[in-house]
C-alpha cells in the first residue's frame, strides 16, 4: 500500500506503458453488471498504436492505443439483459469475460455505517441464507490511501474475494474475507428493493471505509475551486511534500509507539479499561432509573501518542477519492448511494461546514465521470449518543441541515432515518430500515414510481397569538404521532407530540407543546409569548414523533435562519 502512496500515477502509467498485452481496470471481468441506456465505456492500456478489437453481442468494435498508452471504446447502448460475453483481442492479448448482466449499476460509498457488513447486521439470520439472487452481483474495491490519484485497484490474489464481481449467495455473503462483515448491508437492501421493484440486474460496486470526512473524497481540483476549502488543499500539499522524509522514520517510530503502548497497557491500560466496562454499565443503569449519567472516568496518565501517518490517515484531503474512486472513473455508472457524515458532526464549525463541502464532493465526482447529473442518494444522519436535555443542542443538527441543503442540487434524494439510530452505538445494527428507506427514495425519484419516499417536510410558518401554525409538504395520507418499533412503524392513537422547541426573539429555546390539527403542526410554550421560531428533532438524538400515515419520519427542521455559534 505504502508504495502506491506518493507519484502513484506516474509509476501507474509507466508500469503499463511497458506491457505489451491489452489490460483493462480491475472494475472490468466476468460477473460484471454493465449499465443499461448509455453507451457501454470499455477502456484500458496497451503499446502505443496497439489496434484493440472488442466482441460484444454479435457486433465488433475497434480502436487504437494512443500514444499515452491508454483506449476507450463506447459500446452501443444496450437493454437490461444477459448473460453475454465479452471477447477482447489485439497485440498478443486474448481475453474473454463471461456472465456479464445489463441492469442497474451503483456504487455505495462513505464512511463506517454504509461499510457496515452483512455479517454483523440485526437480520442477518435471515438475509445471508436467502441471499440467493443470481441477478445481483457484487464488487468490493479494497481499501487504499494514496496522496495522488491511481487509476487501478491494488492488484488482489486471484483466489481473495475482493477486486472482482462476484454473483450474491449465501456464500458470497458469508466470506469472512470481504470488508468489515461482509458486503454493504445497506447496499444489499438498497440492491434487493431495486430488483423487486426494476426486475433488472443490479451490480453494487462497494467502495467506502470508516471514520472518513467528506474532504477525504474529494479530487484536490474540486477543492481547489472553492476557497473555503484551502486548508484541506495546503494540508494535502504538506503531505506530499514531507512524505518522502516522513516513510524512512516511521517504520522505527512506530516500533518505539508499540513499546511505549505495552508498558502503558501493563501499568495503566488494563486497570483503566476495567473501570471503562464499570462505568457503562453504571451509565445504562442511570439512564434506566432516569439519572444522570456519571462523569467519565480519565486514566492515570494519558496513554502514548501513536506517530502520525506519513499519508495522514484515512480523515487525510482526497486520500480516499485518490485511492478507491479514481480507479472506478469512467466505468458506467446509474449512480450512487451514499452513507456519511458522522467525522464532518464532532466539532461545530465542521459540522456547520458541511452544507458547503457535501455538496462540492458531489459536484466534483459528477464532473470527473462525465455522465451527467447522475442520481446521488444519500441517507440523513440517524439519532445518537443521550437523549436531547434542550431543544437545541449538539452538532449533528447542522450536519443534517447540510445534508438538506445539499438537496438543492439536481438529481439528488435523501433517506431521513432519525428514528433508527441506538443512543450508545454509532453503527446501529438494524440496517434494513436505512436500505429499504433509501431504496424508496430510489423507486421514486429514480426509477419514477407512484411510492411514498419521504416523511413531513417543514414547508411554512406563521404566528398565530402566542402560538406557531406549521405546514407541511409530503403530508400524503396525513400527520401522525408514531415511532419505529423495531422495523415497523406503529403510530399512536393520541396527537401529542415530542421534539418541538420554540423561542422569541431573544434566540432562547423552551421545550414546547405541539399538536397536530389536520395537516398542521400548532407549537407553543408559556415561557414564549411572542414565538419567533420553531425547532424539531435539533439534536444528536431527539425524542420526535411525527410522521405521516404512510409510515415515515419527518425531516428535523428549523423555521429560523440564525447564525449557529450564537445560541447552540
Amino acid at each position: 500500500m505504502r508504495k502506491t502512496a506518493l507519484f502513484a500515477i506516474t509509476l501507474f502509467l509507466l508500469t503499463q506503458a511497458a506491457f505489451a498485452a491489452i489490460t483493462l481496470p480491475a472494475i472490468f471481468g466476468t460477473n460484471m453488471v454493465l449499465q443499461r441506456g448509455i453507451p457501454v465505456p470499455v477502456y484500458g492500456w496497451a503499446d502505443a498504436g496497439a489496434q484493440v478489437t472488442i466482441g460484444f453481442k454479435g457486433k465488433t468494435y475497434k480502436t487504437n492505443t494512443g500514444t499515452d498508452g491508454k483506449w476507450s471504446l463506447k459500446l452501443a447502448s444496450y437493454k437490461a439483459g444477459g448473460p453475454y460475453d465479452m471477447h477482447i483481442t489485439g497485440n498478443g492479448t486474448d481475453i474473454t469475460y463471461t456472465n456479464i448482466l445489463i441492469g442497474e449499476v451503483w456504487l455505495a460509498s462513505g464512511q463506517s455505517n454504509m461499510e457496515f457488513g452483512i455479517q454483523n447486521e440485526k437480520h442477518k439470520a435471515d438475509a445471508i441464507p436467502a441471499g440467493t439472487d443470481d441477478q445481483i452481483h457484487f464488487f468490493y474495491v479494497p481499501m487504499n490511501l494514496s496522496l495522488t490519484p491511481v487509476y487501478d485497484i491494488v492488484k488482489q490474489s486471484p483466489d481473495w474475494p475482493n477486486g472482482k464481481w462476484l454473483v450474491c449467495s449465501p456464500q458470497v455473503l458469508g466470506d469472512p474475507h470481504v470488508g468489515w462483515g461482509g458486503y454493504s448491508a445497506v447496499a444489499l437492501y438498497f440492491a434487493e428493493q431495486l430488483r423487486k421493484s426494476a426486475n433488472v440486474a443490479v451490480g453494487m460496486i462497494c467502495s467506502y471505509r470508516g471514520g472518513t470526512p467528506a474532504q477525504s473524497w474529494i479530487s484536490e481540483e474540486g477543492l481547489k475551486q472553492a476557497p473555503a476549502f484551502t486548508r484541506y488543499v495546503d494540508t494535502r500539499q504538506r503531505l506530499v511534500d514531507h512524505y518522502n522524509e516522513d516513510s524512512k522514520t516511521y517504520p522505527q517510530r512506530q516500533a518505539s509507539y508499540r513499546d511505549s503502548l505495552k508498558i502503558w497497557n501493563t501499568e495503566v491500560g488494563d486497570a483503566y479499561n476495567q473501570t471503562l466496562k464499570q462505568w457503562n454499565t453504571d451509565v445504562a443503569a442511570a439512564k434506566t432509573n432516569n439519572q444522570p449519567a456519571p462523569p467519565r472516568p480519565k486514566p492515570s496518565r494519558p496513554a502514548p501518542m501513536e506517530p502520525a501517518d506519513p499519508l495522514g490517515g484515512y480523515q487525510s484531503p482526497t486520500i480516499c477519492y485518490n485511492g478507491v474512486i479514481t480507479p472506478l472513473i469512467g466505468y458506467g455508472i446509474k449512480g450512487v448511494i451514499w452513507y456519511q457524515g458522522e467525522s464532518n458532526g464532532d466539532r461545530l464549525d465542521d459540522a456547520v461546514e458541511y452544507k458547503d463541502l457535501f455538496p462540492r464532493m458531489i459536484s466534483d465526482w459528477r464532473a470527473k465521470w462525465g455522465l451527467g447529473d447522475f442520481p446521488f442518494l444519500f441517507m440523513e444522519l440517524p439519532n445518537f449518543r443521550g437523549v436531547a436535555v434542550t431543544p437545541s443542542q449538539d452538532n449533528w443538527p447542522w450536519v443534517r441541515e447540510g445534508q438538506e441543503k445539499t438537496l438543492s442540487l439536481p438529481n439528488t434524494g435523501m433517506a431521513n432515518i432519525i428514528d433508527a439510530g441506538e443512543a450508545l452505538n454509532i453503527h446501529p445494527t438494524n440496517k434494513l430500515v436505512p436500505g429499504n428507506r433509501l431504496a424508496l427514495v430510489a423507486i421514486n425519484k429514480v426509477y419514477g414510481k407512484n411510492v411514498v419516499s419521504s416523511g413531513p417536510v417543514y414547508k411554512s410558518m406563521k404566528v398565530v397569538g402566542n402560538k406557531i401554525i406549521l405546514s407541511f409538504d409530503e403530508v400524503h395520507k396525513g400527520l401522525v404521532q408514531a415511532s419505529l418499533v423495531g422495523d415497523d412503524v406503529v403510530n399512536a392513537e393520541v396527537k401529542d407530540l415530542k421534539g418541538f422547541g420554540i423561542a422569541g426573539d431573544d434566540h432562547k429555546f423552551y421545550w414546547a407543546k405541539a399538536v397536530i390539527n389536520g395537516n398542521t403542526v400548532e407549537v407553543w410554550a408559556d415561557e414564549v409569548p411572542n414565538p419567533a421560531s420553531v425547532r424539531y428533532d435539533w439534536a444528536d438524538n431527539p425524542a420526535g414523533n411525527l410522521y405521516n400515515k404512510n409510515g415515515l419520519p419527518a425531516r428535523p427542521f428549523r423555521t429560523d435562519s440564525w447564525p449557529p455559534f450564537d445560541h447552540n
